[in-house]
């Protein structure tokens, strides 16, 4: 019985070994580009330019090039650094963001719960349009747009964002809510409830993996956008990534790797602190089916 017992934990050690090496694997090929990225941005420019290794550590670490990425670095003909373009992306993502996931929620719940003749053929286009690149259809957005007044303005990129991202937060909260026990929907209409009291009383509150989930697909997707930013936003909105991109494509005077690369970083960051902040809620809701196609 113990030579059989201790063959059983032999057997099962190596495959999950293999498992682990194959993690650890992946794990480093993701983060070998941030390794790069950050060392490259602790690094100050002799360094850089004394032709050591972009893997190595840097031998006189420094915060100088995050500190000008943020606040002098020059985009086109402004050197106020990162610092005017984050705020313009807040402005530009928490309405997008608030706007879409709540659109989102209301149709998905809709469809799920009060259905109605026409609600297939309307998933069945909300699929066609979730998979259509918006590229072929920004000229006749730009037409519709500038006669409504809303091209190159902050109201117009945040309901740009919220019409691109109806689709698949529909889909994610519909999806969500079909596997959500009927019967509470039942009894609450018995009881007189209407749509929106069971939407608020009842829906909500037993979604918090879902919004989850879908929150951090919509701010991500947003705050990393650039082509819909610097299409639609306008001068004065242009969000991080669009300055980024100014930073990084300078053509006057030495192009400064460890400024660009502490620039990337800044960049990053938000979407990344948002993870770890709701990472359980996230994960949670994913276990949950809330990605389920």
């Amino acid at each position: 019985m113990i030579h059989q017992a201790d063959k059983g934990v032999g057997t099962s050690l190596w495959p999950r070994l293999g498992i682990y090496a194959i993690l650890i694997v992946i794990s480093i090929i993701f983060l070998l580009p941030f390794f790069v990225i950050l060392m490259t941005a602790l690094k100050p420019m002799a360094e850089i330019r004394s032709g050591a290794s972009i893997f190595a550590f840097p031998m006189h670490p420094s915060f100088d090039a995050f500190s000008k990425a943020w606040s002098t670095a020059c985009s086109g003909l402004s050197c106020n650094g990162l610092s005017e373009g984050f705020w313009n992306s807040v402005r530009i993502v928490v309405p997008a963001t608030a706007l879409s996931v709540l659109a989102g929620a209301v149709s998905g719940y809709a469809l799920a719960m009060w259905p109605f003749r026409g609600t297939k053929t309307i998933m069945v286009l909300m699929m066609l349009v979730a998979f259509i690149p918006y590229q072929v259809i920004l000229y006749p957005i730009v037409r519709i747009f500038s006669t409504l007044s809303l091209y190159n303005s902050l109201p117009g990129i945040v309901l740009i964002h919220v019409i691109f991202g109806l689709p698949v937060m529909t889909l994610i909260f519909r999806n969500y809510y079909l596997g959500l026990p009927q019967e509470l929907i039942k009894a609450a209409r018995i009881d007189g409830a209407g749509f929106w009291r069971i939407f608020a009383s009842i829906i909500l509150p037993m979604s918090p993996g879902i919004l989850a989930v879908a929150t951090m697909m919509q701010f991500t997707a947003i705050w990393n956008d650039y082509l819909l930013g610097l299409i639609f936003a306008g001068r004065e909105n242009l969000p991080m990534t669009v300055q980024l991109n100014n930073i990084v494509h300078v053509a006057m005077g030495e192009v400064e790797y460890n400024v660009n690369m502490a620039a990337t970083l800044l960049t990053a960051l938000p979407p990344l602190l948002l993870y770890l902040l709701s990472g359980r809620y996230f994960v949670s809701g994913v276990t949950a089916g809330a990605v389920k196609g």
